[in-house]
């Protein structure tokens, strides 16, 4: 297993496979012109025609908009590592990065939703995404609530195997390819609240909820 420890002057390496193909493949870029916030907007780009994909509809264009929007989310890794290497992490960054990541997501989903309109379903695939998108609009507010207020630690993603939870969204192309958007969708609509669910009761246990102060350490 790779050694993931840091170095003196260099960041660990990240445990993600995602995030250690990004840190090689940015790595000449440590001490160029080159920005994290460059790359960010790049991310914010292609994941925006990957909506624009999705929402057009049919075969071809849902298939497109999926390598699309996994292309999105490993450039959205490769604007975080370069800015740990290069030392060129800043607030604004970090904030960009994340408003950058709700809207591509939530706009995939919605997009998803209106693409897929057009093939019969019991409930509209437009509902149904409308739905996912607005569980993931409230999943990214209580992450960033909690990294606000205790600490990016408590907004960390569950994680298994080197894969983050979001690193599913690799296997879209294998849901285009099959044509399954509409089981994808119903599977986000309920997924996805019941997710939203479980991190506000993260939410709830860990800002919310008051700490209690054993009587002795009042005490002088």
């Amino acid at each position: 297993m790779p050694n993931t420890k840091a170095l003196p002057g260099i960041p660990a390496v990240p445990r993600q496979w995602d995030a250690r193909l990004a840190r090689y493949l940015v790595s000449p870029l440590r001490n160029g012109p080159v920005s994290p916030n460059h790359l960010t907007t790049v991310r914010l780009g292609v994941g925006l025609a990957a909506a624009a994909a999705f929402a057009r509809g049919g075969y071809d264009w849902l298939n497109a908009g999926a390598l699309l929007l996994i292309l999105s989310n490993f450039i959205d890794h490769a604007d975080g590592e370069l800015a740990r290497i290069s030392g060129k992490s800043s607030r604004f960054g970090h904030y960009y990065d994340l408003a950058c990541d709700a809207a591509v997501t939530i706009l995939a989903f919605v997009a998803m939703g209106v693409g897929a309109s057009s093939a019969p379903a019991a409930v509209s695939p437009a509902i149904l995404g409308a739905i996912a998108g607005t569980a993931i609009s409230a999943i990214f507010f209580l992450r960033l609530r909690m990294e606000e207020l205790a600490g990016k630690e408590a907004s960390r993603q569950p994680a298994l195997g080197g894969f983050d939870a979001e690193d599913i969204l690799y296997l879209l192309p294998i849901v285009t390819l099959f044509d399954a958007v509409n089981p994808l969708l119903l599977a986000a609509s309920i997924g996805a609240p019941l997710f939203a669910a479980w991190v506000a009761i993260d939410y709830r246990r860990r800002i919310i909820s008051p700490v209690s102060t054993p009587a002795e350490e009042l005490q002088p």
